[in-house]
């Protein structure tokens, strides 16, 4: 009886190491899958990360150059409009100056006393704003 006994404890300390070893197996196998998801999941976090960031990047270069275009169109501004007011020939006090750079144009508005001012705001205007179409739209109102 008492080897009977030892050899089931023997069997079972077998199959108990068995299902231990296979439980062992099962876990590393499972490890493993586990970490290769875990890089695959790594993988494509970082590539969106990545592609934001390209997006983000864009996107400032772009508010940059637009913010620049925008500085430059004032300066053409306030170019055209100390120009016209030093120049002694154009009676520059109601004649407004308005710059859009986004078709890079100087727009006269309001009025002066002569066609002859008028014309001559106009060349100011495209001295002044080299690489602006000029828009002259202003009026000829002869001051009383």
């Amino acid at each position: 009886m008492r080897r009977m006994h030892n050899g089931f404890l023997a069997m079972t300390a077998a199959l108990a190491f068995a299902v231990g070893a296979a439980a062992c197996d099962n876990t590393a196998r499972g490890a493993k899958q586990d970490a290769a998801e875990a890089k695959t999941d790594a993988q494509r976090g970082a590539a969106d990360a990545r592609a934001d960031a390209h997006e983000k990047s864009a996107d400032a270069k772009k508010a940059a150059n637009e913010g620049g275009s925008a500085i430059d169109a004032a300066k053409e501004t306030v170019d055209v409009k100390m120009a016209l007011t030093t120049d002694a020939s154009v009676d520059a006090s109601d004649i407004n100056v308005d710059t859009f750079h986004e078709t890079k144009t100087v727009v006269l508005k309001g009025s002066v006393p002569t066609a002859a001012q008028k014309t001559e705001a106009g060349r100011i205007a495209a001295r002044e704003a080299d690489g602006y179409k000029i828009d002259n739209q202003l009026v000829v109102k002869p001051r009383s």
